[in-house]
């Protein structure tokens, strides 16, 4: 069931009690766990943190700890499915669930005990009426007893009609709950960030600091940079919290007031589309954007000539492009965001700058939030194989912390690598014709062997490296019908396995609900072609797939989407 007063049914039921978090691998999720952690710091709340990349892990874990515990909080993980048929917990056992995947399975919002769902009702939910999918056993139309012999044929016959009847009702009645049921969960989409939810539930209690607006401002970004929501949800996000940023960091500027050196500013920005310019060069932020990479067309000569007009345009030098950020001369910096977006219109870029926040550790650390997302991300997907996945979580959950600013910015450096590898591997794919349009959808996989393949073995970077090579193929294919179709990748996951991991991505259109249709069609193509295939990971539109049963499995997906 959905909770109303978050603080009541929730943060007052489990302050007295020791708590099990369950925290997905992906950032929103991170931000929102922090968020948690330092609210249960204030009020000494005993609590054990384990991170679950999948359900496998998530039943591990449960299993392992479900005598100990009798609360758990899920955060980004669980609302999707039916949690007490995957867990089977015992009858006492509570579930609170903090979750942006959608639709939200229809037996986690009508179960009232076990269930509690942490989720802000003012999101297009549009779940079905309990009456539509439930029936009590009375209405279904149970047999009445059989009546006595002794009573005439006529009684005999109209309770056979009314039987008929009742069956026909009951026909009826399932196969309208089938429609209702399909239409509900055909799609899937992200709903209102994690960490803005727990930050909204800090602020209801108070105890909000900066810090946690700031893991609420990274959460809704990394929903923005995976492309999880629509452009119009993100501005409407980015105003609630820009409200809660001016009431703290607002500060008179006498004498008094004056903030000390090494305080943390959080400031909303109107910044350049550009990946951790502040921490590259701008040449390279140009060239391993998705977005400037695809508009300019970069894996063509064309393409690079097209750049070096659009530096031209701007009057700045090369050597002033190529060297770091930081060392750039300081009149060229100053009106620099004006200079890229007046060029970018010229050559139909409309979108060059966006709302954002930027955070000061002093004077001399400065991040937007889509630095820390991309360095956070690459923490966490690191393919050192050093650590293990629960390390890698770890890490990236303390480079959030202001304490360890050496681990973000090794984050930063291991995220430049990633996007590097990306557009080198969306060059390859394009020059190659890699990418080949299968009817309803495009098609595209990674061999074994090719470079940097380990890095998209991970389900977070294979689905942003097949965003962004969708939005260039865009860009770049001719065929007006390749530019509205969805697209299908595939990478190798294991070798000693034989499994590739397969993602779906929604077509690219401006209008885009950013709504996935591929979990409902993997999961009907699997079945029909006895594909063996693993649906482990907590966005439905991800699975794993056996390499042999892939061309059995495409071919069903093909016939089924046509």
């Amino acid at each position: 069931m959905f909770v109303s007063d978050f603080r009541k049914e929730f943060y007052e039921v489990v302050q007295s009690q020791r708590v099990l978090l369950f925290v997905a691998s992906d950032v929103d999720a991170l931000c929102a766990c922090k968020i948690l952690q330092a609210l249960f710091q204030c009020d000494h709340v005993q609590y054990t943190l384990v991170p679950v990349s999948g359900w496998q892990e998530l039943e591990t874990a449960f299993l392992e700890h479900k005598e100990q515990f009798r609360y758990f909080i899920l955060i980004n993980c669980g609302a999707n499915v039916d949690l007490l048929d995957i867990l089977q917990p015992d009858e006492d056992t509570v579930f609170f669930v903090c979750d942006t995947h959608r639709p939200v399975n229809v037996v986690n919002v009508y179960n009232d005990t076990q269930i509690k769902l942490l989720i802000k009702q003012d999101d297009d939910l549009e779940v079905p009426a309990y009456e539509d999918i439930f029936r009590d056993e009375e209405d279904s139309g149970s047999d009445s007893d059989g009546s006595e012999p002794s009573e005439k044929r006529t009684r005999l016959e109209e309770e056979i009609v009314e039987r008929t009847m009742r069956r026909r009702q009951q026909r009826e009645w399932e196969a309208r709950r089938r429609d209702i049921l399909f239409d509900y969960e055909q799609y899937e989409y992200h709903g209102t960030s994690s960490a803005m939810v727990m930050f909204e539930l800090a602020w209801t209690l108070s105890k909000d600091l900066n810090d946690m607006l700031w893991w609420a401002i990274v959460g809704l970004t990394d929903q923005w940079v995976q492309d999880k929501i629509t452009q119009m949800k993100y501005v409407t996000d980015v105003g609630v919290l820009q409200r809660h940023v001016s009431r703290h960091n607002h500060r008179n500027e006498d004498e008094e007031n004056t903030l000390s050196v090494d305080c943390t500013r959080i400031s909303f920005e109107y910044d350049l589309r550009l990946a951790l310019y502040q921490h590259w060069s701008l040449h390279d932020s140009l060239c391993n954007t998705s977005y400037t990479a695809a508009r300019f067309k970069l894996w063509s000569v064309h393409g690079q000539k097209r750049l070096q007009e659009f530096l031209a345009d701007m009057g700045l030098p090369l050597k002033q492009v190529k060297q770091k950020f930081q060392a750039m001369d300081i009149s060229l910096k100053e009106n620099l965001r004006e200079m890229i977006e007046e060029s970018a219109n010229k050559f139909g870029m409309k979108d060059m700058r966006v709302q954002t926040f930027s955070i000061h550790f002093g004077f001399k650390h400065k991040f937007l939030a889509s630095d820390v997302v991309f360095a956070t991300m690459s923490l966490m997907e690191s393919p050192e194989k050093d650590g293990s996945g629960t390390d890698h979580f770890i890490q990236a959950l303390d480079s959030l912390s202001r304490s360890n600013l050496d681990k973000l910015y090794y984050g930063l450096e291991l995220a430049k690598k990633q996007l590097r590898a990306t557009q080198q591997t969306i060059a390859s794919c394009l020059c190659t014709n890699l990418v080949i349009s299968q009817g309803p959808f495009l098609y595209c996989s990674l061999m074994e062997g090719t470079p940097d393949v380990m890095l998209f073995s991970r389900p977070v970077s294979l689905s942003l490296l097949s965003k962004h090579l969708l939005k260039s193929f865009v860009c770049s294919t001719k065929n007006r019908r390749c530019k509205l179709l969805p697209l299908v990748m595939a990478a190798p996951l294991s070798m000693e396995h034989g499994t590739v991991t397969v993602v779906g991505i929604p077509p690219e259109t401006d209008s885009s609900d950013r709504k996935n249709f591929f979990g409902r069609a993997f999961e009907k193509a699997a079945e029909s072609t006895s594909s063996r295939m693993l649906h482990n990971h907590f966005d439905l539109s991800v699975i794993e797939l056996k390499a042999e049963d892939r061309s059995k499995f495409l071919d069903a997906l093909v016939s089924l989407l046509s």
